[in-house]
């Protein structure tokens, strides 16, 4: 979209948290409503202060709608050349002018601790708003989550008026059965469930359905149905990374199950996973459409050549955020730039990143023995 001669000049009042995903937040959403973030724009790093042209006072607006990465928008007015001449001109600033404030409430108000139903890795709120933010969801959109656990990113795609779908290999989860995540309680309630997690917000019209399905092997039939996926892939922390498969694959020496119980848990590798994850978004998204999901490294090994690459998918942003002194996760969104054809799924076996990512098939041991070795540390500290 062109862009007016003269632009409307912004200054905006940045959150200090979640600093490298604040920038893709929003560009995302001027792109979303129809404006354009351009490198002759002013950004000021780690400060929460940003001067942003912009092409109308509703783009501003609408931008201030959906962003929880900042707080509050105003129409520049002027500078001062000292820290008492700045104060003076705010002070004397007219309320009429500060035009939208953006919606850091949302992170209170859809606190995962508020929640009816919650997991063990349940997505922060306020995370799980700037996911569907990178994501450029809007209404009417059909939001995807192959991984959809408790359901926590579909909650902030339907608050943005988005139908959403999920699958997710866990059978308890999806039907909210068994232990219960909160403290003091042994068993869920026969209420909680992501639904239910849906019409606590006065979401449940936005809801489509979950179902018990394998992310490895999708029964979906060819078509793009999708506008968005957005999901947090097990990386075996908390939760392990499995897939169904069949007797045949157990490697020997493990007691077989009878032959009549065809479906049993098989280890999944996280290279596997994503690149399945990345076929599988090339297939569905409709052009145009995003991919965002969080990407586990250990950070001593991390290059970006490691990011899983897939030719129908361009990377837009790679933000990190630190898991412990040696792991962090990186949220990646990509969108989709070419229709998907079958030799596309093959891909990525030429791709140096492939390999390169196969190093991470490890990444809960060597996260662990980092604790095992900040464990040691600290009693062999004690003892001295």
């Amino acid at each position: 979209m062109a862009l007016p001669a003269t632009l409307n000049r912004y200054l905006l009042l940045m959150a200090q948290e979640h600093l490298e995903f604040r920038l893709p937040e929003i560009k995302s959403l001027l792109s979303l409503f129809g404006g354009q973030f351009t490198s002759s724009q002013e950004t000021y790093g780690m400060s929460p202060f940003w001067i942003l042209s912009i092409p109308s006072e509703d783009i501003a607006r609408n931008l201030m709608k959906r962003t929880v990465c900042a707080k509050s928008i105003f129409e520049l007015w002027g500078h001062g050349k000292s820290p008492e001449e700045l104060y003076s001109s705010l002070k004397n600033y007219p309320a009429e002018k500060m035009i939208a404030d953006g919606q850091r409430e949302l992170i209170e108000s859809y606190s995962v601790k508020k929640r009816h139903f919650i997991g063990n890795t349940s997505m922060d709120a306020g995370l799980s708003f700037i996911m569907a933010n990178h994501g450029k969801v809007k209404e009417n959109d059909i939001v995807f989550d192959p991984f959809v656990g408790t359901g926590g990113l579909l909650i902030a795609s339907a608050h943005f008026g988005a139908y959403v779908y999920g699958t997710d290999i866990d059978y308890n989860t999806i039907h909210g059965l068994g232990k219960a995540s909160r403290k003091n309680q042994k068993w869920r309630g026969p209420d909680e469930n992501i639904r239910a997690n849906l019409r606590q917000y006065g979401l449940e019209k936005y809801y489509l359905d979950v179902l018990v399905s394998d992310a490895s092997k999708p029964s979906w039939r060819k078509g793009t149905y999708f506008d968005a996926i957005i999901t947090d892939p097990p990386y075996g922390i908390r939760e392990s990374t499995r897939r169904t498969g069949s007797q045949k694959e157990i490697p020997k020496g493990i007691e077989k199950c009878p032959e009549s119980h065809v479906p049993v848990s098989l280890s999944y590798h996280l290279s596997d996973m994503f690149f399945d994850l990345l076929n599988f978004a090339a297939e569905t998204l409709v052009l145009g459409g995003r991919l965002v999901y969080w990407l586990p490294v250990y950070t001593p090994e991390y290059t970006e050549e490691m990011v899983p690459w897939h030719p129908c998918l361009k990377l837009i942003s790679n933000c990190e955020q630190k898991l412990s002194s040696h792991t962090s996760r990186r949220l990646i969104t990509m969108e989709k730039v070419k229709e998907f054809e079958n030799r596309d799924q093959y891909s990525h076996l030429l791709s140096d990143h492939f390999l390169q990512y196969q190093g991470h098939n490890s990444f809960r041991e060597k996260y662990f023995s980092g604790v095992t070795k900040r464990i040691a540390k600290e009693e062999k500290s004690s003892q001295e």
